[in-house]
């Protein structure tokens, strides 16, 4: 289902970081409703693994487009870009649940993949294999690199499109 959303980026600030803990927590919803954990716990969890997270893609992406996805006006979600020579990295990119499934991810990977086809580069992605948003990557394009255990590499380039054609 698409709705029609004006969706803007700009860059995350340290004012953003309870938000971005919020949209983080969001995607971690799900998996813990599994878990056998008081809310208190859970909330320690999720805060601990949002701080390494958020640590290890500032000391190690340190070039990266932190940025905030805005659809009209909101707050809605994160897209982490990193940008290399010949190489277009989505180091991550998540929406509130509002805002899923309503081509606002897919119109944003759109923008990469044609920014990538310009430029002749390759877009990759590290996908964990029950992400429910693998066949929105696999429906662009992208196809499965490598096999890294929870996580697969996924990687879309504009030589592959063009010879599938």
């Amino acid at each position: 289902m698409e709705t029609t959303f004006e969706v803007d980026l700009r860059p995350a600030t340290s004012e953003d970081e309870p938000f971005l803990y919020a949209v983080y927590a969001s995607t971690r919803a799900e998996e813990l409703a599994l878990v056998d954990w008081d809310e208190g716990q859970k909330s320690a969890f999720v805060q601990m693994q949002f701080a390494a997270q958020h640590r290890y893609y500032h000391q190690h992406f340190a070039d990266a487009a932190f940025q905030v996805i805005v659809c009209n006006g909101i707050r809605a979600g994160r897209l982490y870009v990193v940008r290399r020579p010949g190489e277009i990295r989505i180091i991550d990119i998540a929406l509130l649940a509002p805002y899923r499934n309503h081509g606002v991810g897919s119109r944003l990977l759109q923008q990469l993949l044609s920014e990538a086809a310009e430029t002749g580069q390759r877009v990759s992605i590290h996908v964990e294999r029950f992400n429910p948003a693998l066949r929105l990557y696999t429906r662009l394009g992208f196809a499965e690199k490598e096999d890294q255990g929870v996580y697969l590499l996924m990687e879309w380039s504009s030589a592959q499109v063009n010879t599938a054609s």
